[in-house]
């Protein structure tokens, strides 16, 4: 009977320990093979993808809200033009050709009164060639003059600031004023500049350009075939404005927190963003030889190139912003990593501080009580720290790309700072052993 009872529980105990062995294996095969989330895994890939392709598109969205709807903005964008030489060239050109149609050569001279008729005789004969080519050469002169002058920089940024935005005209095709849209183009009227060239003429003893009546002409700002096309594109964009970089972010974010490695999703969803920011800043450029390209033979390249440049350097600067934010965030997600090339970095950096704390313990600096203390809230600090930094680059009005690496040095100073004072004391622990000893 007692035999049988302990062949019974023998029997029943080899059952148990088969049963946990198949159970140990079982978990261990389970933890060998990480469960799959494929349907996770594939909704996050989608969310980042859609946040990436977001990222261009929300820059022109700003831009378009932002400097297409800022008047001090656009007057900022503009004002710079006024002394750009090729643009003033184009404007001489275009105000020398309206007056030369109106000026009557063959009674230029016997409309002139006596006594201004030696002066302009040698301010004619000073340029040489035929009475025609002197003509126009002394009206390019002036209008050249004029371009060139402190007088045509005010004219020119008070005209910009009481029309209508010219990038808003250009891109909407709203308001009035001297920015007009026409065959899809954006020409800024140059009356005040005639006047101001007519008067420069009389002055030099040419009184019948005093007789010429008001001339309109005009220099174009934009010109492209398909501003119709794009406008609408932009209305849209305009409306969004800053909301789409809210979409885009938040669908980054999204799937950073849907996916399973979310350490390695925010690395390729911050590279992404740059990626896509930065293709937008190359088609700016490849864009920009395809319009000079297209101009009409009446458009000066040079005024013209000067203009696309103005107007779009905001973008630009938002582009940089954008693709130096995306690259400070990637950096930061794999340096505080478990990879090994990150604890790699992280340990240089923490045997840096450490090398340079006990320097200067060495030399007598104490931090008394401060070391323990920061030691003790180190990563309430570090978070401190890190919040700080994302108000301010919040808090920045108009950031660049330069601002964001600032941001990022200063942050990772004053996380040197506190990784030093949290660093023990080198000095006294010595002191410490060699007393053991």
């Amino acid at each position: 009977m007692d035999d049988g009872g302990a062949a019974a529980r023998d029997g029943s105990s080899a059952a148990e320990v088969e049963a946990l062995r198949e159970r140990v294996a079982a978990l261990e095969s389970a933890r060998a093979r990480p469960p799959r989330h494929r349907g996770r895994s594939f909704l996050a890939a989608v969310l980042i993808i859609l946040g990436c392709l977001l990222a261009p598109l929300s820059v022109v969205a700003a831009w378009a809200s932002d400097q297409v709807g800022d008047t001090d903005r656009y007057v900022d964008t503009v004002a710079p033009l006024a002394s750009d030489p090729a643009v003033q060239d184009a404007v001489a050109d275009r105000v020398t050709d309206a007056l030369m149609t109106r000026i009557d050569l063959s009674t230029l001279l016997s409309g002139v009164s006596p006594d201004d008729r030696p002066r302009l005789e040698k301010a004619l004969g000073r340029l040489g060639g035929s009475l025609e080519d002197a003509v126009r050469s002394l009206v390019h002169e002036r209008a050249r003059a004029v371009a060139a002058s402190d007088a045509f920089e005010k004219v020119w940024t008070e005209g910009n600031r009481r029309v209508h935005r010219a990038v808003d005209k250009a891109l909407t095709g709203k308001g009035g004023g001297a920015v007009e849209l026409t065959d899809d183009a954006v020409t800024l009227d140059l009356a005040p500049v005639v006047d101001r060239v007519k008067q420069q003429l009389v002055d030099r003893g040419m009184t019948v350009a005093g007789h010429i009546p008001e001339v309109h002409t005009d220099i174009t700002l934009i010109r492209s075939d398909d501003i119709g096309r794009v406008r609408t594109y932009v209305r849209v964009l305009q409306f969004l404005g800053d909301w789409l970089a809210v979409i885009a972010v938040l669908l980054i974010a999204g799937g950073v927190l849907l996916s399973v490695r979310r350490r390695r999703s925010l690395v390729a969803g911050a590279l992404g963003a740059a990626v896509a920011v930065g293709l937008l800043g190359i088609g700016l450029r490849i864009f920009r030889a395809v319009y000079l390209d297209a101009l009409p033979a009446g458009v000066s390249p040079g005024a013209a190139g000067a203009v696309y440049d103005a107007m779009t350097r905001f973008l630009g600067t938002t582009v940089r912003m954008v693709v130096a934010l995306g690259v400070v965030v990637a950096l930061a997600a794999w340096l505080t990593g478990p990879g090994r090339r990150a604890r790699t970095v992280r340990g240089l950096w923490t045997s840096g501080i450490g090398a340079v704390r006990a320097t200067a313990d060495g030399a007598g600096l104490r931090t008394g009580p401060v070391g323990p203390f920061v030691r003790r809230f180190r990563a309430w600090f570090t978070w401190l720290l890190v919040a700080g930094a994302l108000v301010v680059y919040l808090m920045w009005a108009h950031p660049t790309g330069w601002v964001v690496v600032g941001i990022a040095l200063c942050l990772l100073f004053l996380l040197a700072v506190v990784e030093f004072l949290a660093a023990g004391d080198r000095v006294p622990a010595v002191g410490a052993v060699r007393e053991r000893t």
